[in-house]
Parts: structure tokens; C-alpha cells; sequence
């Protein structure tokens, strides 16, 4: 694996994954706009290190950005390798050893385990060749990226959040972003389902101040293990070694007892003062392509900035779909699936989280399917496990299926019929859903397609050569109802009522039609992907869903705050300023990147609802 993180910056220039930016940029604004071209290009584009930012320290973005570069970042040539690995070592595991010489087989199995095993040093690590302390120790001097027009100031948006539990000392990861509020004081954006949420309420309620270490940066290795799903209580640094092949090593912190790698770029030690009030953070365009709204959290204090001398500033960028975490979503998918089976779902033959589904909002499962209901038992069971817990809509599939081939997957949506293979219940939301009404809680709906079998006739699909619009509808596209069976319309922006579905229904008869999807009037520019986002963000399936005649009708438009069952405050999608992207047009022949790319932005600004963060 890497040294560091510039063994893996020299790394992807070798590999030509890596563009330099030699001219001046300015964090605030403008790396995010030229990173956000970059990441919507095929394949994820290129890693940007930018290396005047008018700071110390250049800044890197989109590194794990591509199938090829996150392979890179965990040391493979593949993440399925990662999958093989993980699958021989929890089968060798849960295998019974009945004789002394099986037993005796499993202390290789047991000595490579652990040399995983993170090890403490009690010298000083690369990550503290440079110390700050007291007054000195200053956050101004980072580039710390200001990525949105209305984001509430600048965040760090790739911190490795190190955290104890107060009662048994046990280290967790996270990755929470942090908004800087002044040179020695950030907002700690932890949610309620959290570890360092729960190490939070645990300090609390002792009395006691909170020691909190902040890691940016080293082996690429570490920043994937704070965004993986974990179990609570497990070491994210017993991954990282997994995954390196080799330990972690880490050190103790200069003002705080917590240990963190030692090859790190940057470490800012702290604290959080439970009994401090908390403090207003955000808004912030998030990885769901909306602002996340303001809220209260806890204010975490530095007393010290560590680094290197060679230090690189690593950051990432979040909005509409698809940016890095998409990529590192994938790498989820294929390193946890065989935990998945082994602990919670032993059926569960293939997941996959579709790009646009945001990692929460969508995902797809083929099963072993053995018995009537196995799907039921499956949605369940996934309900109930770990981050699974927040998916939101779940189409499951025989294992004869492959969950990647949108084909396949057509195939058999189209030959769904309502409401017989709908499993319908409630259960916990990430709390940046914006859809409900209720924070953190909301209505799922599982698609039961194990029944199916997609080489029958499925039913001709006919619709009227001409649809008579209905009050409150401008459009209707039925360029999807052949394959997929679906009509999508389009609603009048100017009506606040929601058009009657059921009534457009009856005066237009169709044939073959499974599902009618309601969007505002300004996403009629969007592609079929763009269109899959936005239904899954902005609906609710208890308020949004509903099938009428054995079609699913669904309400996709944004939800006006006031009206009976909406939210009280519903976001606007991420956009970069205008002036931004003209900045950004006139200054790409400096940047070195190549012919000029399109800013996203200037397609997505026609969904604005306002020029602030929320309607």
C-alpha cells in the first residue's frame, strides 16, 4: 500500500489519473466547479491537484473518483479481489473444525489476522513534524473549500473524526463535516444514528468534556474505512489493515490522549464542551444533490494543528449525482456483501446502489429465492441492518437476475403488478432525507419481482396517439412506457394542487402502463438517470405512492412547504454561481485540462426553486 499520500498522488500520475493545475485557484468556489466538470466526465475523469491556492498546502480532489482509481486507493487491481479475499476469510472463519487438525489449519488464518491489528508508537509520527499549539494553532493557513453558493461558510469534507467512548475507551472513525466557524472552532455535523452522535451523549450525560481528534489525508486507505458501515464498537483501523495488508501505525496526539496514523497530512486535536449550547451549521450542498438545511450541532475547539512538512490538503466534492462517493459507494457494495450474507441475509446473492439513487434512496438485491415470501423476510431483514436501515425504496429479484443490467431489470418491472408485489412499510430515514415530514423517519416500499418471469408476454403496451392533458398538467412522455412501462408527466409550475392522476387516468386509456410519475414543469430538460434521482429524493412512499387501478402513481414534484403533510422547509438542488462558471470558462485554457468541459450546473440551474438554499 502508500507510505503516505503523496506515494499515492506519484502513484496516479504514473497511472495518468492525476491532472496538475499549476496556476493560482481559489478554494472558494472555483476548485469545486472546475472538480464537479471534471467527476461528470466518463469513467469519473482524472484526480485534480491543485498546487496554488493561495495557502501552504495544495489541495487534491476526486482521487477515489473512478472503478480505477478506487481500486488503486485500496491496492488492487480490482475491488472484486477485495470481494474474493473477504469471502475466503469469513468462509475459513464460520467453517466447524471438528478435529484438533482442522483447528491447527486456522492459526495461519489467525496470525495473518492479526498483523491487521493496528500498533501504537510512543515516538512522534510524520503527521507531527510541524506542531501548533494555543493561539498558534489556527485554521486559516488550510484551503478548506467553500463548494455552493448558499453553503453556510467553508467545510472540511474529508476528516477522519477520531472519537472515544467515554466508558470503554473504544476508538471509532467517522467521516462528519466539519464548517469552519473561525480560526479555532468548527461545527461537528454528527446525526443522531451516529457513533460519535452516541460517544457524544455519553460524555454528556458523565459531565465530562469530550476529546475529539480530527485526521486529514495519508494512506488513502484510512479515509475509506471512516466512510464504511462499520458495526459499532468494530476498530475502522482493523479494515484499513485488512485492506492494506500491513497494521496501521498510529500515534498519540499532542493535547489529547487519542491516537491517530502517523503518516497523516494534517491533525486537528480538539475538544467538544457538552454542556456548551449547541450551535447553528449549514446549510450545505450535500451528496444528495440538495442543500442540507441548517440545523444544531456541537462546536468542536482546537488546541492544536499538527502536520507534515510535505503536507497536501485532500478534499472531496458532493452535489448531483454522480460525484466521488458514488465511487466509493461501489467499493462498499463489493467489500460488504459477504458480511451482508453472513450476518444479516444469507439469501442475498448480489447489491448494487444505483448512482442516481444516491447511495440511502435506492438499491437492488438479487436473492436465492426458496419460498413464498422470502422477499418480504429479505426487506425486512435489510430494514433492520446497519446503514441499509436508511434505504428508502428496494427492488429485489431472483438470483437469475443481474441487478447491473438495466435490461433485465426492465424487463421485469414492466410485468410487475400492483399493489400484489408491493411490500409496503415505514422505518428510519437518514435524517438529510428531505422528503418527509417526520425528520428521520419515513415510508419504504420493496418491489417483489422474484415471482416474475421475464420471458413471458408481458402485456402490448398501448397508449392514446394524442394524451388530452388534465388541469395542472403541461406534458406527458411515454418514451419509456415500451421498455419500461411508465408515462411520465409533467406539472404545471404556477399550480400549487397536485393534478389528479386518477382523472388523467380515465380520459387517457392506456394498456401495459405500470407506473405514472408526477415531476415539476422545469425537469422536463432532464434525462431518464436525472429524472430517477429526483423521484426517489423528493418523494415520500407513505404520502407520495399510491396505486390506482393496478397502476403506481407516483409524486415527484417538489414539495411546496404549508401545504397539508409536506415538510415545513424543502431544498433547492446544488448549482454553481453564474459568474462562477463564466469565471471558470474564461480561465480553462490556463488550467492545463485539456478542450473546455461544460459546467453541470448551467443544466441542473433550470430545477432552482429560489436563489437561496430552501423554497
Amino acid at each position: 500500500m502508500y507510505r503516505n499520500l503523496s506515494e499515492f498522488i506519484a502513484r496516479l500520475e504514473r497511472e495518468g489519473e492525476l491532472q496538475r493545475v499549476s496556476v493560482p485557484v481559489d478554494p472558494v468556489y472555483e476548485i469545486a466547479e472546475i472538480t464537479d466538470r471534471m467527476s461528470k466526465q466518463p469513467d469519473g475523469g482524472k484526480a485534480l491537484l491543485f498546487e496554488q491556492t493561495g495557502t501552504p498546502f495544495p489541495v487534491l480532489t476526486n482521487m477515489m473518483g473512478s472503478d480505477r482509481r478506487m481500486a488503486m486507493a485500496l491496492g488492487v487491481e480490482s475491488l472484486d479481489e477485495l470481494t474474493r479475499r473477504l469471502d475466503d476469510l469469513l468462509q475459513q472463519a464460520v467453517t466447524p473444525k471438528n478435529s484438533l487438525l482442522d483447528k491447527l489449519r486456522m492459526l495461519p488464518l489467525l496470525a495473518e489476522m492479526s498483523r491487521w491489528l493496528p500498533r501504537t508508537s510512543s515516538s512522534r509520527g510524520e503527521c507531527q513534524q510541524v506542531v501548533l499549539q494555543g493561539e498558534e494553532a489556527s485554521l486559516d493557513a488550510l484551503p478548506v473549500l467553500k463548494c455552493w453558493p448558499c453553503d453556510g461558510g467553508r467545510f472540511v469534507t474529508l476528516p477522519l473524526v477520531h472519537t472515544l467512548d467515554p466508558e470503554t475507551g473504544i476508538r471509532n472513525v467517522g467521516m462528519y463535516r466539519l464548517q469552519l466557524f473561525d480560526a479555532r472552532t468548527t461545527g461537528m455535523h454528527w446525526h443522531l444514528h451516529k457513533t460519535g452522535a452516541r460517544h457524544y451523549e455519553g460524555y454528556r450525560r458523565a459531565g465530562r468534556r469530550m476529546p475529539v481528534s480530527v485526521a486529514l489525508g495519508g494512506d488513502p486507505a484510512y479515509t475509506y474505512a471512516a466512510t464504511a458501515p462499520m458495526p459499532d464498537n468494530m476498530d475502522e483501523y482493523l479494515l484499513a489493515g485488512f485492506l492494506r495488508r500491513r497494521p496501521v501505525k498510529l500515534v498519540k496526539c499532542i493535547t489529547n490522549d487519542i491516537y491517530v496514523p502517523a503518516d497523516c497530512d494534517f491533525v486537528i486535536e480538539g475538544y467538544v464542551d457538552p454542556s456548551e449550547p449547541k450551535t447553528v451549521e449549514g446549510p450545505f450542498g450535500d451528496h444528495t444533490g440538495f442543500y442540507s438545511l441548517t440545523d444544531e450541532y456541537p462546536r468542536f475547539h482546537v488546541t492544536a494543528v499538527t502536520r507534515r512538512r510535505d503536507a497536501v490538503y485532500p478534499a472531496t466534492l458532493v452535489g448531483i449525482p454522480p460525484q466521488e462517493d458514488a465511487y466509493i459507494a461501489k467499493a462498499t457494495e463489493k467489500i460488504f456483501l459477504a458480511p451482508i450474507r453472513l450476518a444479516v441475509q444469507p439469501e442475498v446473492k448480489e447489491l448494487t446502489m444505483p448512482v442516481f439513487g444516491t447511495a440511502h434512496n435506492l438499491a437492488v438485491v438479487s436473492i436465492d429465492r426458496r419460498y413464498r415470501g422470502q422477499a418480504h423476510k429479505v426487506a425486512q431483514g435489510l430494514w433492520g441492518a446497519g446503514q441499509m436501515m436508511f434505504n428508502k425504496y428496494l427492488v429485489i429479484t431472483g438470483e437469475d437476475c443481474d441487478v447491473h443490467d438495466p435490461d433485465r431489470l426492465a424487463a421485469l418491472l414492466r410485468r410487475a403488478e400492483f399493489p400484489r408485489d408491493l411490500i409496503v412499510s415505514e422505518g428510519v430515514y437518514d435524517v438529510l432525507d428531505h422528503a418527509t415530514v417526520t425528520s428521520g423517519f419515513g415510508g419504504k416500499l420493496a418491489f417483489d419481482l422474484t415471482e416474475i418471469d421475464p420471458s413471458a408476454p408481458a402485456e402490448a403496451v398501448r397508449v392514446p396517439e394524442r394524451f388530452e392533458l388534465t388541469p395542472g398538467l403541461v406534458e406527458v412522455a411515454d418514451g419509456l412506457a415500451g421498455k419500461w412501462g411508465a408515462l411520465l408527466l409533467f406539472a404545471d409550475d404556477a399550480v400549487e394542487q397536485k393534478p389528479d392522476l386518477a382523472a388523467f387516468l380515465a380520459r387517457n386509456p392506456c394498456r401495459g402502463i405500470r407506473y405514472a410519475v408526477l415531476f415539476d414543469g422545469h425537469a422536463r430538460t432532464m434525462r431518464p438517470d436525472e429524472l430517477l434521482w429526483l423521484a426517489a429524493a423528493n418523494t415520500d412512499p407513505r404520502r407520495d405512492v399510491e396505486c390506482r387501478d393496478g397502476v403506481l402513481c407516483v409524486d415527484a414534484r417538489s414539495k411546496r412547504p404549508g401545504i397539508a403533510g409536506n415538510p415545513s422547509r424543502f431544498p433547492n438542488v446544488v448549482t454553481s454561481l453564474p459568474e462562477v462558471v463564466r469565471k471558470v470558462d474564461e480561465r480553462w485554457a490556463e488550467y492545463g485540462l485539456g478542450e473546455r468541459l461544460e459546467s453541470p450546473s448551467d443544466r441542473y440551474r433550470a430545477l432552482l426553486l429560489s436563489d437561496k438554499a430552501a423554497w
